[in-house]
């Protein structure tokens, strides 16, 4: 699997995607500033959505339409309200596009309708992502599949069947690069709701790769992702939360995602693969280990007791575990304290 020529793989740390959303804040200027930033922060790409209010929702206030829950960070807002808000205008995408090119990150899009999806072909995107509340939506999934370009599916509140049939279309449809998600679709989202032990179980589950769209804070939840095999890592991004906007509450600035950067690096470089005995770094050391020296100046015939004998530090005389068979044993010849015991010093 790759993405333009970056491998998405366990031989590669984390592919780490800035979610750009809503945090342009209607500023062209503020979504290159956020492009450059993610850039300087260690992102390998840039996230764009691909939608209007009006291929989004319809302009009414029917119950429904207003989102009702008080916990939301949108409470009391109409859907076609918000969504206009918070979408990018398709005019912008090509600038953007280019800052990100300029940069060498990659830029693509989640498209929210099939409009989008043929849009996005016009730019010659590098690849697409499906988000949660659309892995149900088969006919936007087969369209994208159809381009051929890898795929990326979030899959928030999706039931394994859902996934199974999301996965089933766009395969049936042609894309054979194809990466999930695990996704808590709370916003944001709390480390105890957000169930990563099941990322190494859609690998098993789909035989593909697998990572984290995550909405929690910080980046420990993506560190331990990493642990579990996660090859892509996404995360809202933001210049700073002070600056307001529509998924500013639950975004990352960049210092911490430079954070986010360097630590799932760190978990992936740690990984190795099962290893006992010494790796060639830890050799060295094996001189710091205990030993058995003799700790006090003795003549050839002399009994060993732990009068003339100890186990200490450095490794150089036989191992500890000799220690008893050696006790009662003579010395074959005079020896120094600070001597290390080996056999052709002994003898019954």
């Amino acid at each position: 699997m790759q993405i333009s020529n970056r491998p998405i793989d366990a031989d590669h740390r984390p592919y780490l995607i800035a979610e750009m959303s809503g945090n342009h804040n209607q500023s062209l200027d503020r979504a290159l500033a956020i492009v450059d930033a993610a850039a300087n922060s260690g992102a390998d790409a840039i996230k764009l959505q691909t939608y209007t209010a009006a291929t989004m929702t319809l302009n009414v206030r029917m119950p429904g339409f207003l989102i009702e829950d008080p916990k939301s960070p949108w409470a009391g807002r109409q859907l076609y309200e918000l969504y206009d808000e918070a979408h990018t205008p398709w005019d912008w995408h090509k600038p953007i596009m280019d800052r990100a090119a300029s940069h060498g990150l990659h830029c693509f899009s989640s498209p929210f309708d099939e409009t989008a999806v043929d849009f996005l072909e016009s730019l010659h995107v590098p690849a697409y992502k499906i988000a949660s509340f659309e892995v149900t939506d088969l006919r936007l999934i087969r369209k994208v599949a159809s381009t051929g370009k890898p795929m990326i599916i979030s899959t928030g509140m999706a039931t394994a069947a859902e996934i199974d049939g999301a996965v089933r279309a766009a395969r049936e449809a042609g894309a054979q690069d194809l990466v999930l998600l695990k996704c808590t679709s709370t916003y944001p989202a709390s480390p105890g709701n957000t169930n990563i032990s099941t990322i190494p179980h859609l690998r098993q589950l789909f035989s593909c790769e697998v990572g984290l769209s995550d909405h929690t804070m910080g980046c420990g939840v993506a560190v331990a992702a990493t642990a579990l095999g996660a090859s892509v890592i996404e995360k809202h991004f933001t210049l700073t939360r002070a600056d307001g906007g529509v998924d500013s509450a639950f975004s990352m600035e960049p210092a911490e995602f430079l954070l986010l950067r360097a630590e799932t690096e760190r978990a992936w470089q740690a990984l190795g693969s099962v290893s006992y005995g010494p790796t060639a770094a830890e050799k060295p050391s094996l001189a710091f280990r205990r030993s058995l020296y003799v700790c006090a100046d003795a003549r050839a015939g002399d009994v060993l007791s732990p009068s003339n004998v100890r186990c200490v530090r450095p490794g150089f005389g036989l191992e500890p575990h000799h220690m008893d068979t050696v006790l009662g044993m003579r010395l074959r010849c005079d020896v120094v304290a600070g001597t290390p015991l080996s056999w052709d010093l002994l003898t019954a």
